[in-house]
């Protein structure tokens, strides 16, 4: 049975696709149509409460969250090579960047282009300063786990260029980098393509396009 993967191309389920393209299973796309609302409708609710993408259904196993499912991903299909091994000194790395983009990066950026006033002892991300600090920290090598490629650069490394495609974020020599090396994996190049297939298949436009 294929892992579906319910998606539309301008939700976190664009991301997704990476990692399934990473991983390289046979999958499906199920297009949710997010202008119509059908990600809020019970039939979708019911597998996933939040009504949110992206969502994957692999047999079983329901799976939410973008960090998660990529997680998920490489554990079951990739273990040892997009994953590390449990007992890895690596993984302790791998988890700390796969968590950090969603709990950390995401927050921040939001915080700072909003400009929300908060304490940053009181704040998960600290302060913006501290925050970019950290993010060129991880990039000392070509991936967060040096030489190797691993599921993590896939989540923190999206994370960077969707902020960064949308100006939350400025790319810093590092990042830039960085962005370029990844962007450069076939897996990423094969997602762009499925993700504007899908947006040509369904007649949707970039505001401004």
């Amino acid at each position: 049975m294929a892992i579906k993967l319910y998606h539309h191309p301008f939700s976190r389920a664009a991301g997704t696709v990476w990692a399934l393209e990473e991983i390289g299973q046979p999958y499906e796309l199920e297009f949710v149509d997010l202008m119509k609302g059908a990600h809020k409708v019970p039939d979708f609710t019911k597998t996933n409460p939040m009504g949110k993408l992206p969502t994957l259904v692999d047999g079983d196993a329901i799976v939410t969250e973008a960090a998660a499912i990529a997680l998920y991903l490489a554990d079951r299909y990739s273990a040892g090579k997009l994953a590390p091994k449990l007992d890895d000194p690596r993984r302790g790395t791998y988890l700390r960047w796969s968590f950090y983009a969603p709990s950390v990066i995401e927050p921040g950026c939001s915080a700072h282009a909003s400009k929300w006033e908060f304490r940053p002892s009181a704040a998960g991300w600290g302060t913006w300063d501290e925050m970019l600090k950290t993010i060129d920290s991880a990039l000392a090598g070509d991936y967060v786990l040096g030489s190797e490629f691993s599921m993590a650069d896939v989540i923190f490394g999206g994370t960077l260029r969707y902020m960064t495609m949308f100006k939350m974020l400025d790319a810093s020599p590092p990042i830039a980098k960085y962005l370029e090396r990844i962007s450069a994996r076939p897996a990423f190049k094969r997602t762009d393509e499925v993700n504007l297939r899908v947006m040509k298949e369904h007649d949707l436009k970039l505001p401004g396009q």
